[in-house]
């Protein structure tokens, strides 16, 4: 598999700023990303993950520092924990108090889903995506994530505007590090787990 390119770099960043739906290959499993604030981008993946809106999605931008610049209001103690975190295959649950990026939080507006991918060097170039996405995993609710472009559901694969290819990616979804009450007393809890172990959070934070 020819690793990605700048130019499949920049057909993804032109597909959301259509308002279009990507299939795109991450550090986990691939998954479905629209302009997270296209209404009809979201519904358009909503419908092909027949996902309830109420569900959050996650918000995922390609670089750190674009991550810490967009949500200014965050305390300095959630910040060095994003920083120790990411890029990597976590999601991070943070208190979302200016209420960014509601069409991806679902019920909760409070509270924001942030992903930044620890990209291998084969995928590399979305590394120069600016702009974040809305994103979920491109499966339908219930189903497995794909590993492989070949397991991708085929209503999902005829459906979307974009598909990138990045080869067969590791297969585990993304653990998710619930850092709410971070700031105030220093706790955190594993939502779900996933590739990143509590562990490996642990000896982090």
């Amino acid at each position: 598999m020819a690793p990605l390119t700048p130019a499949d770099a920049e057909t993804f960043s032109r597909c959301m700023s259509v308002e279009g739906v990507a299939v795109f290959p991450a550090d986990t499993v691939y998954g479905l990303a629209c302009e997270p604030e296209s209404k009809e981008g979201v519904r358009r993946l909503y419908a092909l993950k027949r996902r309830d809106r109420d569900q959050p999605a996650a918000v995922m931008f390609f670089q750190p520092s674009l991550a810490l610049a967009a949500l200014p209001e965050l305390g300095s103690r959630t910040r060095e924990a994003m920083l120790a975190l990411l890029p990597g295959p976590v999601t991070l649950l943070l208190p979302n108090p200016a209420g960014r990026y509601p069409l991806a939080c679902g019920s909760r507006p409070d509270v924001l889903g942030l992903r930044v991918p620890a990209l291998p060097p084969e995928l590399a170039a979305l590394e120069a995506v600016r702009w974040p996405v809305l994103q979920s995993s491109a499966n339908p609710a219930g189903a497995p994530a794909p590993r492989r472009l070949a397991d991708l559901d085929r209503g999902i694969g005829e459906a979307v505007d974009l598909v990138l290819d990045g080869g067969e990616l590791p297969g585990v979804s993304s653990t998710i590090v619930d850092l709410t009450a971070y700031e105030e007393a220093g706790v955190w809890t594993i939502a779900r787990a996933g590739a990143f172990s509590a562990d490996a959070v642990a000896a982090v934070l």
